[in-house]
């Protein structure tokens, strides 16, 4: 693993903040409280960022999770909010490690172009949170394919998709020998599904454009399934680890942002005839701030140099969003406290970030539950969920 950063990625943060300069605090706070960002997503598109993990002979760009990493890093240390997107650029490891041939040749090239939009992952159901192995919604077998019915939360995007990653139970549970068994994952074409699927906004404290979506016994065929029926937990599994990774150098991203925000405000504001950040209880709460951002990149970068050397990185990228995503709150609470009450002025971003970073502590998976995973696969202590 090297620890410098190369000339190709130092190309690539700088294509993508020259890129986001042209989307400043305004045109995000224009946007709220749930409007979509259509000209910040086309404008990535066009300039292939989007398509940075698809291989080059579908007409991506074919670059790894490292360089991934660093787009949505950036995106977000401008003063941005890559949630608008940054579903295509993780369930691209699910397609390519899993799809077929067909599928790839068939969705990747027009999702590279823009044509065709991969936005909405629909995983978490109401009635099983995190237990996704619990999950109710089943794709039933007909002579030409599939019937799905059941229901979605928390499918971000789903407004704003063609396309939908979803798994689906397609061998009841009582017949399984672990309930991880038995799910199967699916592409979705939303656009031939669209009489039978009811989607519904869903209003949250930051803008992210989440939903819930009914499936009323929409068909999916045959060629629609990823891999081997029954194999889909393990194919999502697979792909959250690269989730992780990017979840958490969005957050690293975040970080940066209420950093540099936090000291610059520091040394310029004046009260009682001094910079504010001359005072320890100031300029102590960003430093630490910062030193936490920097490890929490380093996890994240083994991580992704994990993944991209064919290597098990689930403990690296389970830690690097458990540590990223902390890091970011610590130093959006920094920030925010730098600020004061001008901290709670839309005019200053500061608030708006604020919600937006708050997000990654519990989502796409709680840090309780990475804690979890790490007391019991790692420290071989006793199960602490579950049954």
């Amino acid at each position: 693993m090297e620890f410098d950063v190369s000339d190709e990625i130092k190309e690539i943060r700088a294509a993508v903040s020259e890129l986001c300069s042209h989307f400043p605090g305004e045109y995000w706070r224009e946007l709220e409280p749930d409007g979509y960002p259509e000209d910040f997503v086309e404008a990535l598109t066009k300039n292939g960022w989007l398509a940075a993990l698809i291989p080059e002979e579908h007409g991506g760009s074919g670059l790894d999770v490292g360089a991934a990493a660093a787009i949505l890093e950036e995106i977000n240390a401008s003063g941005c909010n890559s949630s608008a997107c940054h579903a295509q650029m993780y369930t691209m490891g699910t397609v390519l490690r899993h799809g077929s041939e067909a599928q790839k040749a068939r969705y990747l090239p027009q999702i590279a172009s823009g044509e065709l939009r991969l936005q909405a992952f629909a995983v978490t159901e109401p009635t099983a949170g995190s237990d996704t192995t619990r999950i109710q919604t089943t794709a039933r077998r007909t002579d030409d394919g599939y019937v799905v019915s059941g229901q979605k939360i928390w499918t971000s995007r789903a407004l704003y998709s063609d396309l939908m990653i979803l798994l689906a139970r397609t061998t009841p549970v009582e017949e399984v020998e672990r309930r991880g068994e038995g799910l199967s994952v699916f592409i979705v074409d939303m656009r031939e599904a669209a009489g039978r699927l009811e989607i519904r906004p869903i209003r949250t404290m930051m803008n992210h454009a989440t939903t819930e979506v009914f499936f009323n016994d929409v068909p999916v065929p045959a060629d629609a399934l990823v891999g081997e029926e029954g194999q889909g937990f393990r194919y999502i599994l697979d792909g959250m680890n690269v989730e992780r990774i990017l979840i958490a150098s969005e957050c690293v991203g975040d970080g940066r942002w209420f950093v540099e925000k936090a000291s610059a405000y520091a040394s310029q504001r004046v009260v009682f005839g001094r910079a504010i950040g001359a005072n320890q209880g100031v300029q102590f709460p960003i430093a630490r701030a910062y030193a936490a951002i920097q490890a929490a990149a380093l996890v994240r970068s083994k991580a992704a140099w994990l993944y991209d050397t064919g290597q098990r990185c689930a403990v690296e990228a389970n830690m690097a969003k458990l540590l990223a995503s902390e890091a970011s709150w610590q130093a959006a609470n920094a920030c925010l406290d730098a600020h004061g009450g001008y901290g709670f002025a839309a005019e200053y971003d500061v608030e708006r970030k604020f919600r937006e970073t708050r997000l990654y502590t519990v989502a796409p998976v709680s840090n309780n539950l990475v804690l979890a995973y790490l007391g019991q696969h790692v420290l071989g202590m006793p199960r602490s969920y579950g049954n």
